[in-house]
């Protein structure tokens, strides 16, 4: 999954933390990543006793000579393209103000003038959560952010082998490759690549210019636009404690989810890519559980049906009121309204089919879930989505009764016997109204 997100915030220009033990391949993502897009590479330990000419470049003699305050930038942090800072969070206020502009704004000032940097990614490394509240703005300088563990005691065997510079074995989906080299892909970056689907064929420009692309050509749907909406209300107003989601934060994920799609050779974004939320909400270790499980549970309670039932039990009641009126241009009008209903209960029918006969194969081509993601997800998603494929066939069922009611102008008594649970709500309806 680190080497998914690494991937993912280099290709939407965007910068990833990860947090966890020392020796656990944290400055390695970052080396790999940096030869992988062919870029110049910089990597720095930071203690408290770091200066601002460790990462920014020492001060320029003939500078000074000439009363010119400026750094010689070359092989240091401004001038490359992939970065590792290890224990970020020891930045002191020296370099935490230049800091903050290279990354945010990919700017630098050096002396009087204000230069644009090349950088591409930095993957910040800390064993620890900041404590001071100056270094707030740092932390929500990474959209991105993962905890890293140990390798699992299941894999140790894999660690040992290849250790000893021996083959590794593994099964399809856990996201490496045979020679442990890196991971590779399941073809799904064809979209950005040159079309033989191995993501290492990027150059570094494509990985420039794939955020762009992703926000000119993937498209955002109302149901995504509602969780997203939704989950900031739920994490700050309903989370104890809150759990704070900036403006920018929130902008910024939107354009994330649009590049996964866009890697992923989709012109939507999916409501399956909102669970990369969990790595981009949350503050503290347990956030991500909560972001986790509220995209989940918005997903399977499936908010559209919720709305669709209500539109029917709306038509209903018009269906009623027409078929005792007669009024032959307000027939036709319900007529076309039934047409439609059925249309979008036919399709949400088929879709929830394919989804729970194919085991979610939208969740599971995603090149950004690992396994171990997918399956959790699936296994809370089926029982309430099975559900809802049967609440979804009752619904059309409904839907064609009313449909050929007013195709063929029945008695509205024949209506209060064929749907007579629908028939007591519109009365209800009527009653409460009086």
């Amino acid at each position: 999954m680190e080497v998914r997100l690494l991937l993912l915030a280099a290709l939407a220009g965007e910068h990833l933390l990860l947090l966890g033990p020392p020796g656990t391949a944290k400055s390695e993502l970052a080396r790999r990543m940096a030869r992988l897009t062919g870029g110049t590479y910089f990597e720095r330990l930071l203690t408290r006793f770091s200066v601002p000419e460790e990462l920014f470049g020492p001060l320029s003699m003939k500078g000074l000579e000439n009363d010119e305050y400026v750094r010689q930038l070359d092989g240091y942090l401004p001038t490359s393209e992939v970065a590792f800072i290890d224990e970020i969070f020891k930045a002191n206020s020296a370099i935490l103000n230049a800091l903050l502009t290279l990354l945010n704004e990919r700017l630098f000032d050096n002396g009087n003038q204000r230069l644009r940097v090349p950088l591409l990614c930095l993957v910040g490394a800390s064993n620890e959560l900041p404590e001071s509240e100056e270094l707030d703005a740092l932390y929500d300088r990474f959209l991105i952010r993962r905890h890293v563990a140990q390798v699992s005691s299941a894999q140790l065997g894999s660690l040992a082998r290849l250790a000893a510079g021996q083959s590794i074995n593994t099964s399809p989906g856990d996201g490496a490759t045979s020679s442990g080299g890196g991971a590779e892909f399941n073809g799904a970056a064809t979209s950005v690549a040159d079309g033989t689907g191995r993501f290492g064929d990027l150059t570094l420009e494509e990985f420039r210019g794939t955020a762009k692309a992703a926000y000119n050509a993937v498209e955002l749907p109302d149901a995504v636009i509602d969780i997203l909406t939704s989950l900031r209300n739920y994490l700050q107003d309903k989370c104890e404690p809150p759990v704070y989601v900036s403006d920018r934060r929130f902008m910024k994920s939107v354009n994330l989810l649009q590049v996964a799609a866009h890697a992923d050779g989709r012109d939507q974004v999916h409501e399956y890519d909102c669970l990369l939320l969990e790595h981009v909400f949350g503050q503290r270790p347990d956030d991500a559980h909560k972001v986790k499980q509220f995209v989940l549970d918005t997903i399977a309670s499936d908010p559209g049906l919720q709305q669709t039932e209500l539109v029917f039990l709306g038509l209903f009641g018009r269906a009623c009121r027409v078929l005792e009126g007669r009024n032959q241009q307000e027939l036709e009008e319900t007529r076309r309204e039934a047409a439609a209903v059925v249309e979008l209960l036919d399709l949400r029918q088929g879709g929830l089919a394919q989804t729970l006969d194919g085991n979610f194969p939208d969740l599971r081509t995603s090149v950004w879930q690992s396994e171990s993601t997918v399956q959790a997800a699936v296994q809370a998603l089926t029982p309430q989505m099975t559900e809802n494929k049967k609440r979804v066939e009752e619904l059309l069922r409904e839907a064609l009764i009313l449909q050929a009611a007013l195709s063929n102008e029945t008695e509205p008594g024949l209506l209060e016997r064929l749907l007579p649970k629908r028939y007591k709500q519109y009365q209800k309806g009527i009653s409460s109204r009086a």
